[in-house]
């Protein structure tokens, strides 16, 4: 019977616990922009178009975020099954002048035009080069 008492008056308390909790949750406030610039970097390794275009989407996004304007610069990176957004012969010229517009440096991945035996001739001349994807995500996480 003492048991049982005490895990009664327990639940109780539990119970009143997480009505208490429930009523002085705190406001959410997003993030602040407090830097002179951030940096983002972007990476597309499949050749998906709906990926392709939230990828873009995403982008331009975070160039309209109020917080982030005239602060961010991105860099899109491109291998594996992503080169397919750099090809003149797919239909993505328009979305990526857009984001050339915007200051987005698009980057493509020189491993994957090896592999894939695809010459920069059919990329768009505004794409840069990397020897390697992943050296490029390494060696620009430690950039910041």
């Amino acid at each position: 019977m003492r048991n049982t008492l005490k895990i009664m008056a327990l639940s109780m308390l539990l119970i009143s616990l997480k009505g208490f909790a429930q009523k002085t949750s705190a406001v959410y406030k997003p993030a602040k922009s407090v830097d002179r610039e951030y940096k983002a970097l972007y990476v597309i390794n499949e050749s998906d178009d709906a990926k392709i275009r939230a990828v873009v989407r995403n982008i331009n996004n975070a160039l309209e975020d109020p917080r982030l304007k005239g602060k961010l610069k991105v860099e899109l990176l491109a291998f594996g099954g992503g080169v397919e957004m750099f090809r003149k012969s797919n239909p993505y010229y328009e979305l990526l002048m857009g984001l050339k517009d915007k200051g987005v440096t698009m980057v493509q991945c020189e491993n994957t035009l090896r592999e894939k035996k695809i010459d920069k001739s059919e990329l768009f001349d505004f794409v840069n080069y990397t020897p390697s994807g992943n050296g490029e995500i390494i060696l620009r996480q430690y950039e910041g």
